[in-house]
């Protein structure tokens, strides 16, 4: 099964999925993975999102790399074994992230319906994913905004995105209040992954 848990900057996701790592109730054959991944195409990525002039559309492709090289070398192995894989981040983050960024440039009708054309051949959908929901004013505090994707603004139209994967496809999606307090948050992300 393949779990993974999204949403805004600063939701927490990171948090909770370092807690389900040392979680004795989690399998212990469990991968726990991420995007950007730890490889070459996930450090150009890091590069990417470090440059405030890049390229939004040679951006989305880093990221399409990166994740079809996390797919093969990763998810697809695991699951494979029969193993649950967590990733912190995953395609939707693209669709969601990527979408906004195109959205700027004006070129795309649909930048998120461009973005899940583009990653369909390179992707699996997940089993089950755990949206962290937080408005973006508090997303881009408690991330500090330290890069050009995690202002209020900009943060506001990834959730507008979240909000529309989440309407195309409900049964997958389970939403948790990321402004409730972090253990509250760790165990309900917990009981969606594990029940």
């Amino acid at each position: 099964m393949l779990v993974t848990l999204e949403g805004l900057d600063g939701s927490g996701k990171t948090t909770v999925w370092e807690r389900l790592r040392s979680d004795d109730t989690v399998p212990d054959d469990a991968v726990f993975t991420r995007e950007p991944t730890d490889t070459w195409y996930g450090d150009a990525v890091q590069r990417s999102i470090d440059d405030d002039d890049a390229d939004s559309l040679a951006e989305l492709f880093l990221y399409t790399a990166d994740h079809a090289a996390h797919l093969s070398n990763t998810v697809r192995p695991a699951l494979g074994e029969e193993r649950l894989v967590v990733s912190d981040r995953y395609s939707d983050s693209r669709y969601a992230y990527q979408g906004a960024t195109l959205e700027a440039s004006e070129t795309f009708d649909d930048p998120l319906s461009y973005v899940r054309e583009v990653h369909a051949p390179w992707t699996r959908p997940p089993d089950r994913t755990v949206y962290l929901d937080l408005d973006p004013e508090t997303a881009a505090r408690r991330s500090g905004a330290t890069n050009k994707f995690e202002t209020a603004d900009y943060l506001s139209t990834v959730r507008n995105n979240y909000e529309r994967l989440i309407d195309a496809d409900p049964e997958r999606f389970v939403r948790v209040d990321a402004t409730a307090d972090p253990d509250t948050v760790y165990e309900r992300v917990r009981a969606a992954i594990l029940d």
